[in-house]
């Protein structure tokens, strides 16, 4: 009976259509990450100014993710949908892509014409801010806000099952060259936005005279914020300290096969993370996660990597991540949920290029402060997350 309710209330064709716009996303980021230093290399730029733009293009992106759900929203209130916002992003995302290696495979190298490539590579990164939190947006439209999570699960599957083999994947992805490698990611992207363009539902219109009134959720758009940064720190010195933790127990500095395998546990994982939240609720399934990554932290340093921990890791990080994208939908009514999903989006961004700026070095961070600095920051998140349910006990999205 459980399988066939969720098969009724979840719109499955749809939802694997936007799991894959995500692996496309995915993807593009993932070749552009690899190829980057490459690219900057050829026009004789340092190597430093990889890591530049990664911090410049998460600052952008930490104002224009909210500020693009915020106008998705008014795009679904005039016109009645938010396809506007995301037919052009997309479009305007793939023609960047392929322009890069085209602008240093065909432009000769000279001191005016070379500042071009930091220009697209950034305005590149800007276009892919247009769609993502108006695509996420849709989830609410093809699943009840009780199964929402295992809707969801399918689309963190898809992009963290892509996302795994980046440990190994430069090799591969490298071998083929910047020009098809681009056009792959290119036509991946514009591909399964447009199966997505076929197979959404007719939406409808929004009655603007009729409508309730809604207050802006200022408040609960901070705690949504706070909440990205959170996870994004937390993420970030999680990752740091099981990579040092996993080279000193195996002694070697090479733990790509390792990484892989964690990863693609992470990303089956969302599954069964999305069954349960939908059990016992999203925001105490999240709450569980975040218990249960800050206790993997603190005993991981005492006891290693042992495989109970990575489960109780890969356990926990696959709740959390797999939990935000509901949580913003259930805590911002309607009216705001573009805005709502731009926020995280912006937290997670402005977290990672704060990360960058604070920790130039994270190398020196010791497994320890790691730790510390990991659960800490998970402990903000789960505040936040506790502190929006005494407020918002009913979900309302």
């Amino acid at each position: 009976m459980t399988t066939s309710k969720f098969s009724f209330n979840i719109l499955w064709v749809q939802v694997w259509a936007l799991a894959a716009v995500q692996g496309a996303i995915t993807l593009t980021w993932l070749i552009y990450n690899l190829y980057l230093p490459q690219l900057l290399a050829q026009f004789d730029f340092p190597a430093s100014l990889a890591v530049g733009l990664l911090l410049v293009e998460n600052a952008l992106s930490a104002v224009l993710e909210p500020v693009m759900g915020g106008l998705s929203d008014e795009s679904r209130r005039w016109v009645g949908t938010r396809f506007p916002f995301i037919s052009v992003g997309v479009i305007l995302a793939s023609a960047l892509f392929i322009a890069i290696p085209c602008v240093v495979s065909l432009i000769p190298l000279n001191i005016v014409l070379r500042s071009l490539l930091p220009i697209i590579l950034v305005a590149w990164a800007l276009a892919m801010t247009i769609f993502r939190s108006p695509a996420m947006c849709l989830l609410g439209m093809y699943s009840t806000p009780a199964e929402l999570p295992l809707a969801v699960s399918f689309v963190t599957l898809v992009g963290g099952f892509i996302g795994a083999f980046r440990p190994i994947a430069s090799k591969y992805i490298l071998s083929l060259g910047p020009v098809l490698t681009f056009a792959i990611g290119s036509f991946a992207l514009l591909g399964t936005t447009a199966v997505l363009r076929l197979v959404n539902p007719p939406e409808t219109p929004v009655d603007r005279h009729n409508a309730e009134i809604v207050q802006f959720p200022l408040q609960k758009l901070v705690v949504i914020l706070v909440t990205g940064f959170g996870v994004a720190w937390g993420i970030r010195f999680l990752m740091d300290v099981l990579g040092k933790v996993l080279k000193a127990q195996l002694n070697t500095d090479n733990i790509d096969v390792q990484m892989v395998w964690i990863g693609i546990a992470i990303a089956l994982a969302n599954i069964p993370a999305g069954i349960f939240a939908v059990k016992i609720g999203n925001r105490q399934a999240m709450l569980c996660g975040i218990c249960a990554t800050i206790a993997s932290l603190l005993i991981i340093i005492f006891v290693g990597a042992q495989i109970p921990i990575i489960l109780l890791i890969v356990a926990g990080f696959s709740l959390i991540v797999n939990g935000a994208i509901p949580f913003a939908l259930a805590l911002i009514p309607k009216r705001w949920v573009g805005l709502g999903i731009g926020m995280y989006f912006g937290g997670f961004a402005l977290a990672m290029s704060l990360f960058n700026i604070l920790f130039p070095q994270p190398q020196t961070i010791s497994p320890f402060v790691g730790a510390v600095g990991g659960a800490m920051a998970f402990l903000l998140a789960g505040v936040c997350i506790a502190v929006s349910g005494i407020s918002q006990p009913q979900s309302n999205a």
